[in-house]
């Protein structure tokens, strides 16, 4: 697969990055609610840049990636998600892609990144000859593990990454 393919949920539509996305990359990950719980400190343009490219190039190399999260009926930028291959050096991560989401602000607390996730988790178990996948997540980040165990996501291992805790939650494939 060479693009993420468009998946349309009841509230959303999930849709390949495009260039003109930077402008809401950089507000979502240059506000503190985001970098909180992800990397700590706000990033800037080039990294943001680097990261568009990176979703681009994720789909033509693994064959998985991350989708844009689009309101459908305003077709703003509320974020995104998917599954990636981080190369982290994490022994537990060697064998399985990792899932992971970002919420605009505005979009918090709404039920949107749970819609948004289940959607791509089904096609992940439709699509991809994978097992299990894992995402990580910052001890103090709450919502993403609410978020994590309604779709079915279980703690396996805590360990430091990058000289920060984190938990490994794990979740077999579905169907």
């Amino acid at each position: 697969m060479s693009i993420a393919p468009i998946i349309e949920t009841e509230r959303l539509r999930l849709r390949p990055h495009v260039r003109a996305d930077y402008a809401a990359m950089k507000a979502l990950w240059q506000h503190p609610a985001t970098f909180r719980f992800i990397g700590g400190v706000a990033q800037d343009d080039q990294a943001i840049w680097f990261r568009l490219l990176r979703y681009g190039g994720m789909w033509p190399l693994l064959g998985f990636g991350f989708w844009a999260f689009e309101d459908k009926a305003s077709r703003a930028y509320l974020g995104e998600g998917g599954l990636l291959d981080a190369a982290r050096g994490v022994e537990a991560l060697e064998h399985m892609p990792e899932a992971g989401w970002a919420l605009a602000p505005d979009a918090h607390g709404k039920g949107l990144a749970t819609e948004a996730m289940q959607a791509i988790l089904a096609w992940t178990d439709a699509n991809l000859h994978v097992t299990r996948t894992g995402c990580l997540i910052n001890p103090g980040n709450d919502a993403s593990f609410r978020v994590a165990a309604k779709l079915g996501y279980e703690e396996a291992e805590r360990f430091d990454y990058q000289g920060k805790p984190n938990v490994l939650l794990c979740r077999e494939r579905r169907g």
